[in-house]
């Protein structure tokens, strides 16, 4: 079978299972391992280069994140995205990011709005190139300069807790034509409201920009499944 994940680092100062069920995680969230495949423990532990133990280890942990279902008697594999899963994941994120952008906007420093204004500039150079991995990276920067102008350490670390559903949410939401160039502009709008200390206009976009992001999610898992 061709193998398709990297060994693992062994020199990390991370805890093995730790270590494994990011590199799986990763797998998932770019495409490597994909919706309803099947995870066998000796493969993986073949191709990462450690033993069932850790690889075990990181199945759990990722059933608890709902990246994978562990079935009796069937095995383990890469779950869906749901509709349901959709709609409970923006509900909460919509919350958050709206609760973000006005503390933000009274918050934030000249030195994080430059922040935020730098990686827009990457982040249009990396949709030029087609680099989906690097915009991906540099919009979650962009996130985590808002949720760290909050000031509000409780906020930041709720987001923390939620972080790989929202990852492998956003990159899908992404995918959709013409998804990318609007998400450039809502960002846009959120910073000039942030520096205008608009509390009022950055919820609102903030909450726009995420509504949007859903109804694109939404369209590209129809069309899709529509394929099948």
């Amino acid at each position: 079978m061709e193998r398709r994940l990297l060994p693992v680092r062994l020199d990390s100062y991370k805890p093995l299972r730790d270590v494994v069920s990011e590199t799986l995680r990763e797998a998932i969230i770019s495409g490597v391992l994909k919706p309803g495949e099947r995870l066998m423990e000796i493969q993986l532990a073949e191709e990462l280069g450690v033993s069932r133990t850790p690889v075990r280890e990181a199945i759990r942990k990722l059933e608890l994140e709902g990246f994978v279902i562990m079935m009796p008697r069937r095995g383990t594999y890469v779950s869906d995205v749901s509709i349901k899963d959709i709609n409970e994941v923006y509900e909460i994120r919509t919350a958050l990011d709206v609760l973000a952008a006005g503390l933000a906007a009274e918050r934030i420093t000249s030195e994080e709005l430059e922040q935020m204004e730098r990686l827009l500039v990457e982040i249009a150079e990396y949709i030029e190139q087609d680099q989906m991995d690097k915009i991906v990276e540099a919009d979650s920067k962009f996130h985590d300069i808002l949720y760290q102008a909050s000031r509000n350490e409780r906020l930041k670390g709720i987001i923390s807790n939620l972080r790989e559903q929202f990852t492998r949410i956003r990159s899908k939401s992404m995918s959709f034509p013409g998804r990318l160039k609007n998400t450039l502009g809502e960002h846009r709008r959120l910073v000039e409201a942030l520096a205008q200390g608009d509390a009022e206009i950055a919820q609102q976009t903030a909450r726009e920009h995420l509504e949007n992001a859903e109804q694109a999610l939404l369209l590209e898992l129809s069309q899709h499944r529509a394929q099948k």
